[in-house]
């Protein structure tokens, strides 16, 4: 059809083409210049050069029909289209029909094709579809592996930039480029990359630089950089989160669909993540639920009566809120839940207001917008959603019960939200002597009033300055609450934003805070959530609540609400019932003193809620095990450090001060280093604007001692300075009387440092530092989570190196890279799936060596790969016994340092530890793991603590019940208390006799050998399977036959002179059968055969059932056919000449099988395709009569036979290499594919 294509089969309707440069000869030059156009073109020809065309014999156009990637696919097309098409299309008259025939005849089969094979029509255009199929061609890739989208652009390889595709999946940064014949291949795994910069130099005007642990990598001219660079950022994102906290991706599939024919090549996957990215920003704008999904927004003007004027901004419309935004920064915003919405209504159009819409809420206030470019569609949005809504809102009306309606809700002048129901926390009655052991206080119920109403200290004057101006402050709020309104659907603006800097008035304080936090939305949306939590962790113990026992009275101990059981009991509710609500924090410390303030202002559910607010929205991954979030402000602030304080930054670095003070200054949010008074000023401007404002007031601080830190000389001068500096903040409108610092306490009564306004400070912050955007914050937040997350990782895999690195012969550096393998197939089995949940593989808050595990499935692949006794099809068996061995708790997961123990064994053991394992694998694990303890120091350990106790002790007992084992899967457990009388007894016994027991008792005890239980016959069937399957790829494999021969015949033999003892030890009636000692010929020629039993080489039912193919095995003898009296072993009567011959020699039969000689199992050596095998019989014998159950040998007796065969010997001495068995399992796991010899092949190397 042109000159790009070569015609192979023609006929008057089809033709078959190929596909310059591919094929026989390439097509020299022209071929090289076509592939490379291929790829720069993206043509699909990369990945179909094969395709069939249809063509009328009178028409100039032509259709193509079929495709394929080989010769062998499209021949198979062509064949059937001319066996089924051809002469069909003779009996058509008219061209016309026979192109609409054959066009139908096509579509027909696709559309039966798909329905076969259950293909669900997607989104994706037949663009994208092309990509999809390059990319799983190229890069090996498993349907699993999702393709995001993918750009043209140069990879800059050494100073040559080569121009290709970079293809962005879920998990994956790939690049391919063909130039002239040599191909680029890229595979960077979006977990393993350390920065992501986007760059201009004179050198690259536009690039993107990937940097990984072991390499730099620079691509440059995009068509759309912008596009790009945040596309990789949030893939990026999504590889941190899910090495954070093990949240993996999964696809949005409530998308609207794409309206057929779209000329975007944008795909399903991509328009999934550009709606996650716009909703995030949306949510982080209006302080919205984690939850809360945008559906669109739109241009148009807002009336504002307080200025009279249209304000031009942007609506945006959600599933639960409608929100306004003006262009011009903090002009005004406006949220209105659509719970709030009572009528909405199309005004009359005008010139002067063109497409109107009002929305009216249920207190009573209406908004007008106007300029809607597409106002029917909008309000036809918002009606389904206010249906949703109402529908909700009545479903949870039934199962909750009647709640205090929406109207109290904003009719109170106090606070925003009515009190928490009342409930009984002690609803459990006491029976049969038993009470609930309450952790949480349950005689205190639910505060409904604040703390500071409570224990507020009243000052001796009834009158001052400072109350007179905490009213002018509370009547200056009235009237802002009259001009803009009051409530969740306030018009919030700059003249909000002055009085939250002027402070908050103390009785207001709480209303506020759940207004500007965005907390009052998910308690107004879950009504008696707090007060379920709080009965459901009564009772409940685990490590958080002792952490949180343990902090209770350190929480504002001076403060005279935390000086008794009200202020505690409250801290202790709330505190537990978040870390029952997200057991992933649990409690972090710092998380008391935050919510001990959010007590003194707020209620104690509405204290709840804004402790989730805090923690999941606002200062996110801050209160985890590891900080990370705090970790990453603090690299932040180092950034805003050195560009907004340049000549303090060096200092900094050099004394090490940032990471000190930002961790207390940012956990706390400056709670713990000012005076409270002063330091809730701080929290009344956090919560108003951000996070921006601890960042902004950390840098007026260092701003402020500029000078003296200078001059300081240790870390220790420097902190110092601040933390006086900090103390002396002072806020002079405060009506409280003055509360000590803690800090300054203890500083020691040197000379009292200037006295600093609170509000001036913040002022300067502003004045000096308020160009900080939100949106800046969040790109320097994303470059520190990928530096804080990755240093993290590595600690852990240093951690883990140096726990095991003494108790295996691998070097530092062999463990380091076996390690990132080992992580590197959890991950693996994270993307494309695996038997058992990643989350339970796979725990941050472990310990280092817990925090990854495998699976089976897991460790069959890497035992594959990296463990020198893996071979042929025996090795995933082998492999089964093994992990069986390693799993020491049983759980069915295995992590690193066991997996090490297994393989340092197989590589750099003795001979005999060696053999010991081999030995070890095949005994059963009911005779060989389950280690029970010593019945007679249980007993007595168990007497010595119940010996004085009698029925009348108090007894505390866990709660084993079903209902008990059900609440532990949250890793609480309930405890309860049965009051009985007490009477104790002297102890006549000496307790240090049972420490010494205990203590030896722990002492790990070497195994000796003769510890090993005896292997008997079936087990000793399946070693020899082991042996015979191991020796398949070595050099010296016909040797090494030969010797298994020999010591397995020899093995027999000791088996049954063994056997022989014990029939004449223990003489039975009737007795057994003779059993014949030979050793028998095979014949000439005869050919090789498996069995009837395919369990050979697989293990039925997972890994459960140890007796492999027992149904087939009968009772194992020699046969007698050489004379007993010989005192060598029959193995050894093969000559040397006869064993030198690998080829024409007659094997020896080692074992046979039944009590007859038509059934025999047999061990044939004369090939490299030797396997165990049986004769075939139609009648095998009953299960029971399968093995002779008296057969059994010992280790030492193994051990000697092993020792009598130089080459067993020198083939279990040898030490094995591991680091070019990790190179080659890293090029299989990123390509596919063993290691190649192209000099231009290129593949990123794990990183870990």
């Amino acid at each position: 059809a042109n000159a790009l294509w070569v015609t192979e089969r023609a006929n008057p309707y089809f033709v078959l083409q190929r596909r310059k440069g591919h094929g026989e000869g390439g097509g020299g030059l022209a071929g090289l210049l076509v592939g490379t156009l291929d790829v720069v073109l993206d043509s699909s020809a990369r990945v179909a050069p094969y395709r069939i065309l249809y063509q009328t014999p009178d028409s100039l156009a032509y259709w193509t029909i079929a495709c394929g990637g080989s010769r062998k696919d499209v021949t198979e097309h062509w064949e059937w289209m001319e066996h089924n098409l051809l002469q069909t299309l003779s009996i058509f008259e008219n061209e016309n029909d026979i192109t609409t025939f054959v066009k139908g005849k096509i579509q027909g089969i696709i559309a039966e094709y798909n329905k076969n094979n259950d293909i669900k029509e997607d989104d994706d255009t037949d663009k994208f579809k092309e990509a999809i199929l390059k990319f799983r061609k190229l890069f090996g890739m498993p349907e699993e592996e999702k393709l995001v989208n993918y750009y043209s652009c140069s990879y800059w390889k050494g100073r040559v930039p080569r121009q290709g595709w970079m293809y962005l999946s879920i998990n994956h940064l790939c690049f391919y480029s063909f130039l002239l014949g040599k191909e680029a291949k890229l595979v960077i795994r979006w977990a393993d990359i350390t920065q992501l910069e986007k760059n201009t130099t004179l050198l690259f005007p536009e690039m993107i630089k990937v940097s990984t642990r072991c390499s730099e990598h620079i691509f440059s001219v995009f068509l759309n950089i912008g596009e790009t660079f945040k596309l990789m950022e949030q893939l990026a994102n999504i590889a941190m989160r899910q090495l954070l906290d093990n949240e993996g991706f999964e696809e949005d599939r409530s998308l609207p669909r794409l309206k057929k024919k779209s000329p975007q090549k944008v795909s399903v996957l991509k328009r999934d993540l550009d709606a996650r990215a716009k909703s995030e920003r949306y949510r982080a704008l209006f302080r919205l639920p984690k939850d809360e999904r945008l559906d669109g927004h739109t241009d148009c003007t807002l009336w504002t009566p307080f200025s009279k004027v249209h304000v031009v901004g942007q609506m945006f419309v959600s599933t639960n809120y409608i929100c306004f935004t003006s262009k011009e920064g903090n002009l005004c915003s406006l949220i209105i839940p659509l719970r709030e919405v009572a009528i909405v209504e199309k005004a009359d159009s005008s010139s002067v207001l063109p497409s109107p819409l009002s929305i009216s809420t249920k207190n009573r206030m209406t908004f007008f917008f106007a300029n809607l470019k597409d106002r029917d569609f909008l309000v036809q949005r918002i009606s389904d959603f206010l249906q949703q809504t109402t529908s909700k809102i009545c479903f949870d009306k039934e199962i909750v019960g009647s709640h205090n309606s929406d109207d109290e809700v904003f009719s109170r002048q106090s606070s925003i939200v009515s009190g928490s129901p009342q409930r009984s926390l002690s609803s459990t009655s006491d029976t049969d002597g038993e009470r609930q052991f309450n952790l949480n206080g349950n005689s205190v119920p639910i505060a409904t009033q604040t703390l500071m109403t409570m224990y507020r200290r009243r000052s001796p004057e009834e009158f001052n300055p400072k109350v007179a101006k905490e009213l002018m402050k509370e009547q200056s709020w009235q009237i802002h609450f009259a001009e803009y309104g009051r409530g969740v659907c306030m018009y919030r603006t700059e003249k909000t934003q002055e009085l939250v800097l002027k402070g908050i008035p103390e009785s207001m304080r709480g209303e506020i805070w759940l207004l500007f936090s965005g907390a009052i939305n998910e308690m107004a949306t879950h009504p008696g959530y707090y007060s379920d939590l709080v009965e459901k962790s009564i009772g409940k113990y685990n490590l958080a609540t002792e952490e949180i026992e343990r902090d209770l009275h350190r929480s504002l101990p001076e403060h005279p609400a935390f000086q008794n059981e009200m202020g505690i009991g409250a801290l202790r509710r709330v505190l537990t019932a978040y870390a029952f609500r997200n057991p992933n924090i649990g409690y972090c410390q710092a998380m008391n003193i935050v919510t001990s303030v959010l007590l003194l202002y707020a209620k104690e559910e509405e204290a709840f809620w804004l402790l989730v607010a805090l923690c999941e929205r606002m200062l996110p991954d801050y209160y985890n095990t590891r900080v990370v979030g705090a970790l990453v402000d603090q690299g932040v602030f180092e950034e805003l450090t050195r560009d907004y304080v340049p000549q303090l930054y060096d200092c900094m670095q050099y004394l090490g001060v940032i990471s000190t003070i930002s961790l207390s200054w940012f956990l706390t949010l400056f709670l713990s280093v000012m005076p409270f008074e002063s330091a809730v000023v701080v929290v009344d401007c956090f919560f108003f604007e951000g996070i921006k404002v601890i960042f902004q007031l950390a840098l007026a601080v260092l701003d402020a001692n500029i000078d003296k830190l200078l001059n300081c000389k240790d870390d220790g001068e420097a902190m110092t300075i601040l933390g006086k500096y900090l103390d002396s903040v002072t806020n002079k409108d405060s009506t409280l009387p003055p509360i000590p610092h803690l800090h300054s306490l203890l500083s020691d009564d040197g000379d009292p440092y200037p006295e600093v306004d609170i509000f001036k400070l913040i002022r300067g912050s502003y004045d000096k530092f308020g160009s900080i955007r939100a949106d800046v914050i969040e790109q320097m937040r994303f470059k520190q989570r990928l530096r804080v997350i990755q240093t993290l990782e590595d600690t852990t895999k240093r951690n883990v190196v140096r726990a095991i690195v003494t108790d295996t012969s691998f070097t530092i550096d062999e463990l380091e890279e076996l390690y990132v393998l080992f992580k590197a197939e959890h991950l693996t089995s994270c993307y494309w799936g695996g038997n058992s949940n990643a989350t339970e593989r796979h725990d941050p808050s472990l310990p280092y060596l817990e925090q990854y595990r495998i699976d089976f499935e897991q460790f069959k692949g890497l035992f594959a790969l990296l463990f020198p006794w893996s071979c042929g099809a025996h090795s995933d068996i082998l492999a089964a016994r093994l992990f069986r061995l390693l799993d020491e708790n049983g759980d069915a997961l295995i992590n690193f340092k066991e997996f090490i123990t297994g393989l340092s064994t197989m590589c750099h053991a003795d001979l005999i530890e060696k053999l010991k394992l081999l030995y070890k694998i095949h005994v059963f694990p009911e005779q060989f793991f389950n280690e029970q303890e010593d019945p007679d120091s249980a007993f007595e350990a168990t007497q010595y603590f119940f010996e004085d106790i009698t029925p009348e002790t108090v007894h505390v007992v866990t709660d084993v019940d079903s209902r008990a084992k059900h609440e532990t899967e949250d890793g609480f457990v309930t405890v309860n208390l049965r009051n009985e009388k007490v009477e104790k007894r002297p102890n006549p016994h000496d307790y240090r006799h049972y420490i010494r027991m205990w203590a030896q008792e722990r002492e790990p005890k070497l195994e000796s050998i003769k510890d090993l239980p005896k292997l008997n016959q079936e087990q000793f069937i399946e070693l020899c399977r082991t042996l015979y399957n191991m020796f398949s790829e070595d050099a010296n494999e016909q040797e090494l036959y030969h010797s298994t021969a020999a010591v397995t015949s020899l093995l027999l033999e000791i088996g049954e002179v063994g056997k022989q003892f014990i029939s004449q030890a223990v003489q039975e009636p009737g007795g057994s059968h003779d059993h014949n000692i030979s050793v028998h010929p095979k014949k000439e020629n005869q050919p090789l055969h498996y069995g009837q039993g395919d369990s050979f080489c697989s293990i039925p039912n997972g890994m459960d059932d140890e007796k492999l193919a027992s149904s087939e095995l009968q009772d194992i003898k020699l046969d007698d056919s050489l004379p007993k009296d010989n005192a060598v072993s029959s193995a050894m009567l093969i000559s040397d000449d006869e064993t030198k011959d690998d080829t024409s020699m007659s094997s020896y039969s080692v074992l046979s099988a039944g009590s007859n000689d038509d059934d025999k199992l047999q061990c044939e050596d004369i090939t490299e395709d030797t396997v165990l095998v049986r004769n075939n019989n139609e009648t095998p014998l009953p299960r029971s009569s399968s093995t002779d159950k008296d057969w059994a040998i010992t280790f030492e007796q193994f051990l000697a036979s092993f020792l009598t065969e130089n080459a067993l010997v020198r083939y279990f001495e040898k030490t094995g290499v591991v680091m070019p068995r990790i190179t080659n399992a890293k090029n299989i796991r990123m390509m596919g594919k063993p290691i190649t010899s192209a000099n231009d092949y290129e593949i990123c190397t794990i990183s870990g």
